[in-house]
């Protein structure tokens, strides 16, 4: 086990690595006449600077991150581009699983709880499917690290994933964007927005489509270019109602249609001994028996509505209610292959759909809040959140699982405040606490195993912050945190199709202490951010994904322990070229002597094994979390000539690596991945039109370099594994109407 001095010294060494960065440049590499613009966020629910806020934050426009899924890519294109951050699914692009810090959740049932809240427009999207929705006419993103339960109410251990799309305004905005690519890529959004009636109605219209042909032979079945595509739709409308200065209202309505292909798993593309992919891996091709081809299919939409109530002593009421409805189905063959031809052994088939139906998610939340500009601050309110669904699961051949449904429910409500205090001109203390009662329920509905009685779980705790922020300067500033974060108990009942009774979690618990230095040097034409952290968390949430048995289990690990440094860099080095950077450090370990864990049938296994009624099992104390990358290091750079009609043409090129990353619980020579990175290119102009509307036309390349990199395995019977999206290269095109 770290200890507590060796946090220190991380929380030490992170800091003066960022102390030693942002004085480490000389001012005649920077541009001497421009700035870079302020990034405005609302992580404490107000909005200001990112270099003013006392906790280590990552924020990026729309326009920042609209490259990355040009090529079709899906919301897990956020993954390693961001410090600390990862993402990674075996259900496609739905059930995305994000990590903050090493904190996540690998359990891919879509009843599965995450301890990283994803919130769109306000609303938390807490079901896995919901994560999922498309981005697109996006203002901004914005990732916190670290424990947000004082302000954000699910769930939020490791951290916030906070999606902001553009508002309605007055003045009249539009856009239409188009990709083409190879693959049969091709993607195409639009949006209207502005006044409908003078002072009193804006409104916004979006909508974006995604496809891909599919390209992938099934050699199996002799079908070609049988599976890997998908069409999505998905739409926004925004209406701002405002009858008067003292009153406002925010109603949005959403939805998507998703038909495609689930994660395509490739049989024993990995060999006893190695991780390296082996040649039972053809990019193209998979060996699936049964036909099905791992269909997809999800809908959902939602309605929100935003009201704010605007005192004359600066005092703000607001009101968020949120619904959110989704429902449909995904295949998986699970071997990754047949027993025929395999590639490789493999003993006994396997394919698996699940179903997600009814989900009903109501979230209410009430907020009353001080005006910004006083010495001292605050804010106070209450949060509501119920939700019911069923989950199937079942075998489309009716061979193995029997047909199962359980009906998960979830109710949960808070209490919530936080003040700040100017306690010198330069001295900003902050603090918060929430008080939280989250309760659970788990009916079996239908099930060959008589899985007994409903099952509930509950628990009530207390989270909490405390925070301060320290101005050296006009450019420089310190800031500490302390947080406490809660993730309520989950039930999973997965296993119950597999003649096993659901298995529940006890609540988790965490301490995060966070150290960090802001600045913005060479008179604002540079930014450093970087913070070094340490945290705890008790009971630590984990899923025991597979295994020989083929079970998935959540179990409780005495604790998990943390720490590491996050750096975002940003650097206006001349009026034509503009650098990002970011890097991160996790090192995270189980500490339980007795956590024993369920192993692969075919991998080397490299932990003691204990054998238990007969079954070897892992000990798996020590082990680091699984995915979670322990380094993480990206890159953007984008440089612009000047054209003589007033345009311009620009190169712009993005990179991200992924250090050591273990994929379950155990650790074993095959499943895990070392040394994965990626990379972009687009090559354009950027200019008005004869009709004088601003457009943008480039060429691009998604993972130009084609890399072929080990994102995820299959705990089962065989060595199977999921690999990164194939090269792609196209022309987009944008024109704003505005």
């Amino acid at each position: 086990m770290t200890t507590i001095s060796t946090a220190r010294a991380a929380l030490l060494a992170g800091t003066a690595l960022a102390a030693a960065i942002s004085t480490g440049f000389s001012a005649p590499a920077i541009a001497q006449d421009a700035q870079l613009e302020t990034i405005t966020v609302t992580t404490n629910r107000r909005e200001e600077s990112i270099q003013d806020v006392a906790a280590s934050v990552t924020a990026a426009s729309g326009e920042a991150i609209a490259p990355l899924s040009e090529g079709g890519a899906d919301i897990r294109a956020l993954a390693a581009r961001v410090p600390s951050l990862y993402a990674e699914s075996s259900n496609g692009r739905v059930a995305p699983r994000f990590y903050i810090r090493g904190l996540g959740n690998t359990d891919f049932d879509l009843a599965a709880s995450q301890p990283v809240s994803v919130i769109m427009d306000d609303i938390v999207q807490e079901n896995v499917i919901l994560k999922s929705f498309p981005l697109f006419d996006i203002e901004q993103v914005e990732i916190a690290r670290g424990p947000q339960g004082t302000l954000f109410g699910r769930n939020t251990t490791a951290g916030t994933i906070k999606f902001d799309s553009v508002r309605p305004s007055e003045e009249t905005d539009a856009y239409i964007a188009a990709t083409a690519g190879t693959l049969g890529t091709l993607n195409a959004e639009a949006a209207l927005g502005g006044t409908i009636v003078d002072d009193l109605l804006t409104g916004r219209v979006s909508i974006m489509t995604q496809n891909r042909g599919d390209w992938i032979d099934n050699a199996f079945t002799g079908e070609d270019d049988a599976l890997g595509g998908h069409r999505e739709w998905a739409g926004r409308a925004q209406f701002m109602y405002t009858p008067s200065e003292d009153f406002d209202v925010l109603f949005n309505v959403h939805g998507r249609s998703l038909v495609g292909t689930s994660a395509v798993f490739r049989a024993n593309i990995l060999t006893a001994g190695s991780n390296d992919l082996n040649s039972n891996f053809v990019r193209d091709e998979v060996y699936f028996d049964g036909g099905y081809n791992n269909p997809q299919s999800y809908d959902s939409w939602g309605t929100s509505a935003t009201a704010n109530v605007y005192f004359d002593d600066g005092i703000t009421l607001t009101s968020i209610t949120g619904y959110e409805t989704a429902e449909g189905r995904s295949l998986g063959d699970i071997d990754g292959g047949n027993m025929v031809s395999g590639p490789g052994f493999i003993p006994f088939p396997s394919q698996t759909q699940d179903g997600l139906d009814d989900l009903d998610q109501f979230t209410q939340e009430f907020r009353l809040a001080s005006s910004d500009d006083l010495t001292t601050t605050w804010q106070v309110g209450a949060y509501f959140f119920d939700s019911e669904f069923d989950i199937t699961t079942t075998d489309p051949d009716g061979i193995f699982p029997p047909t199962t449904t359980v009906r998960h429910s979830n109710e949960l409500w808070a209490l919530f405040g936080q003040v700040s205090h100017q306690a010198t001109e330069r001295l900003q203390l902050s603090g918060g606490v929430r008080y939280t009662s989250d309760e659970k329920g788990l009916e079996v509905v239908q099930a060959v195993w008589p899985a007994g009685g409903p099952v509930e779980v509950s628990d009530e705790e207390f989270s909490w912050d405390l925070s301060a922020y320290y101005d050296l300067d006009d450019s420089t500033a310190l800031f500490g945190r302390v947080a406490r974060g809660f993730r309520g108990p989950s039930i999973q009942a997965r296993d119950v199709a597999f003649f096993n009774p659901p298995s529940v979690a006890d609540s988790e618990t965490s301490i995060s202490y966070e150290a960090g230095i802001k600045s913005e040097p060479f008179g604002g034409r540079a930014r450093i951010n970087a913070t070094a952290f340490y945290y705890t968390v008790s009971d630590l949430q984990l899923s025991a994904v597979g295994g020989a048995g083929n079970l998935v289990q959540l179990v409780n690990a005495d604790e998990g322990e943390g720490y590491g440094f996050e750096i975002d860099s940003e650097f206006l080095v001349s009026d034509n070229l503009l650098i990002t950077a970011g890097a991160s450090w996790n090192k995270t370990e189980l500490n339980d002597d007795d956590l024993l864990v369920g192993i692969c049938a075919q991998c080397t296994v490299t932990d003691p094994l204990v054998n238990v009624g007969g079954t070897d099992r892992a000990a798996v104390d020590g082990n680091p979390f699984p995915q979670a990358p322990e380094w993480i290091v990206s890159f953007t750079a984008r440089y612009s000539i000047p054209a003589a009609d007033g345009g311009e043409w620009f190169a712009y090129t993005d990179w991200f690596y992924q250090g050591e990353t273990n994929l379950f619980l155990y650790e074993s020579q095959e499943f895990n991945s070392d040394g994965n990175f990626e990379g972009g290119l687009r090559l354009g102009y950027a200019g008005e039109n004869s009709g004088g509307y601003p457009f943008e036309a480039a060429i691009f390349v998604r993972n130009i370099t084609d890399e072929e990199n080990l994102v995820g395995g299959i705990d089962f019977n065989n060595n199977t594994g999921f690999v990164n999206e194939p090269r792609v290269w196209g022309l987009s095109y944008r024109m704003s109407l505005n």
